[in-house]
């Protein structure tokens, strides 16, 4: 049976230092993935965060995925530049920003309990966690702009590239797993 994170196939005996590396790599990778947009979407950039935020949670798992998104957040506090929005959590995206967390422990806790272990599987904790992401930002950029606004630009016009994300974290994965 194959490991369900990358987290778990390392020595059972971490360092503190292991564990901070760990959290400190997947911060940097969402960190990397705010600056990867296509400048089409305002007030919501599309960016590759999601992406990160999927494989981060599947691969860290339910305790270092979100505390790598928590990381990130709050190195992007002091350093807005850091934020695809640099409002950051101040602004229109805030709501997809906290909704990483919520999505990095969700899919770090089905890959946990063995959802990474076959494709059908897999790919419904992928969509459960992009799911997660913008129930909780579109709400809250409902607060910047009109709710149909919202759920066209916020939602509507990100499900294509949500659904490659998706499929593209599936797929590396699917290839992690062998």
């Amino acid at each position: 049976m194959n490991a369900t994170t990358l987290s778990a196939t390392m020595p059972r005996r971490r360092t503190l230092a292991d564990e901070i590396v760990l959290v400190l790599l997947g911060a940097a990778a969402v960190a990397v993935s705010a600056q990867v947009r296509l400048p089409i979407a305002w007030p919501v950039p599309i960016t590759a965060q999601t992406f990160a935020v999927l494989l981060i949670g599947a691969m860290l798992g339910p305790r270092r995925g979100p505390a790598s998104i928590l990381t990130y957040l709050a190195a992007g506090s002091a350093a807005p530049v850091l934020f695809a929005n640099q409002l950051g959590l101040a602004g229109p995206t805030g709501g997809y920003l906290i909704g990483f967390v919520l999505s990095a422990w969700l899919v770090g806790t089905l890959f946990e309990r063995g959802w990474g272990q076959n494709r059908t599987s897999m790919l419904i904790a992928l969509i459960i966690g992009t799911a997660v992401v913008f129930a909780v930002g579109v709400p809250w950029l409902m607060a910047f702009v009109p709710p149909a606004y919202a759920i066209k630009f916020g939602l509507l016009l990100c499900l294509p590239g949500a659904a490659l994300k998706i499929a593209l974290a599936g797929i590396i994965l699917t290839r992690m797993n062998r």
